[in-house]
């Protein structure tokens, strides 16, 4: 019995400090993958050498920014990658694109692509927290855009291997 107590209150103790502030340690970063000249994952290394050099720390994550970036001939927009840990450590997995003052302009991005030949199909039922996406057969990456009303549009490069892209209703891609 004094040895069941003894695990307990070491297992407790693990488990409280484990949620202690700056008790974060994120993984390894995802491989670097380019798009048009522009990050969708890797290091801060990464993220730095292609201009992402305005960042911020916040408790378990970083975000490094980047002014007037244009992707598919559209733009310019406002650019940001999401780093795991506050060191930015476990690099991102995303590029997150928008547009300041005007909600509808990363649209002209999802047109561009669509023009291009990449296939259109949407998440949910269109009412809010919905996404158009846009794949293209053999592309490391597909594109999200918000198309909820209540929230700041914003397109999100996603590559294909992330788990936690967005997939369309019904079959995805």
């Amino acid at each position: 019995m004094n040895g069941a107590r003894r695990t307990c209150t070491v297992s407790f103790a693990i488990g409280i400090v484990a949620m202690l502030p700056g008790c974060h340690h994120p993984g390894p970063p995802p491989p670097r993958l380019m798009f048009y000249n522009l990050p969708v994952s890797g290091t801060l290394a990464d993220a730095r050498h292609a201009g992402f050099t305005d960042c911020v720390a916040g408790s378990d994550s970083m975000r490094c920014r980047r002014r007037s970036v244009m992707f598919q001939g559209k733009g310019p927009y406002e650019a940001a990658v999401d780093l795991d840990g506050d060191d930015g450590g476990g690099g991102f997995d995303q590029l997150t694109l928008w547009h300041d003052d005007d909600q509808i302009a990363v649209q002209a991005a999802g047109d561009a692509l669509h023009m291009a030949g990449w296939k259109l199909c949407m998440t949910g039922s269109g009412t809010h927290g919905d996404y158009e996406i846009y794949t293209r057969q053999g592309s490391p990456v597909r594109v999200a855009i918000d198309i909820s009303y209540w929230s700041k549009r914003r397109l999100r490069v996603i590559p294909e291997r992330n788990p936690k892209k967005p997939l369309c209703t019904g079959t995805d891609g």
